[in-house]
């Protein structure tokens, strides 16, 4: 079975684009909640959540986190930069995993993998800090082996692999040699011992290829399902999504 983490910034960003500036995110008249959505995303099967808590606060906000820390019956994956006050509040929340991602703020969202070759240092005390406090660390990375082997050196033990490139030229004839990329970016991480997840760009079309990955533990979507639930609800969303990951498993 591969696993399916929703990734819930966007109930977020659609809030945001009506309450953004007001003190109060919940309960009351703001909506819609990313926190309740989560909920019911884990009724449906989900198998855990992502949220990213991103340094300009353009969607998810601190108190989202500590009320998802406190609802959540699965597993909290927190997506951060790799800065000290990131690692600080991480430390503090003690979610079941962090991902470390690569932040701009020109980007609608995260964009290309994040560079542990030349941000050795910073990620390493990062990996050694999340380490220490049982915090399993992952790191959002392209397919390159370089990439791959560094991680592996630093001591993360999961990678996720940045599928935005495949997702982007999948109606392209790029598409397979991206797709070769990701396979071979599988590989090597299973070889140097790193649980291998996925994300970035998965929809309900393009996920029938990519659950063939091989190796690959869990899957993180975010914008397809919440762009499904807006006509189905969340649920169904989840649910058909699980059905095609593993359709010979259910």
């Amino acid at each position: 079975m591969i696993l399916l983490g929703v990734n819930i910034d966007h109930c977020a960003t659609v809030r945001q684009a009506r309450y953004r500036g007001y003190d109060q995110t919940a309960p009351g008249p703001v909506e819609p909640d990313p926190v309740a959505l989560a909920v019911l995303a884990e009724q449906a099967g989900a198998d855990g959540i992502t949220i990213h808590l991103r340094e300009d606060r353009r969607h998810i906000q601190e108190h989202d986190v500590w009320r998802l820390k406190e609802a959540s019956k699965t597993r909290i994956n927190l997506e951060m930069a790799c800065t000290p006050a990131m690692i600080a509040f991480a430390l503090k929340v003690n979610p079941h995993s962090v991902c470390i991602v690569p932040e701009s703020r020109e980007e609608i969202s995260t964009e290309g993998g994040l560079d542990v070759l030349g941000q050795r240092d910073r990620v390493q005390a990062c990996v050694e800090a999340m380490n220490a406090a049982g915090i399993v660390t992952s790191l959002f990375i392209d397919p390159d082996r370089a990439q791959i082997e560094m991680s592996a050196q630093l001591g993360a033990p999961w990678v996720e692999l940045h599928t935005g490139a495949w997702a982007n030229v999948w109606h392209t004839a790029e598409r397979a040699a991206e797709f070769a990329r990701l396979v071979a970016g599988a590989e090597s991480a299973h070889e140097a011992g790193l649980v291998v997840n996925a994300g970035h760009g998965i929809n309900y079309a393009n996920v029938a290829e990519i659950r063939m990955l091989p190796h690959v533990r869990e899957l993180n979507i975010g914008h397809s399902l919440i762009s499904r639930a807006l006509s189905t609800g969340i649920a169904e969303a989840v649910q058909t999504m699980r059905s095609l990951m593993n359709p010979k498993n259910l």
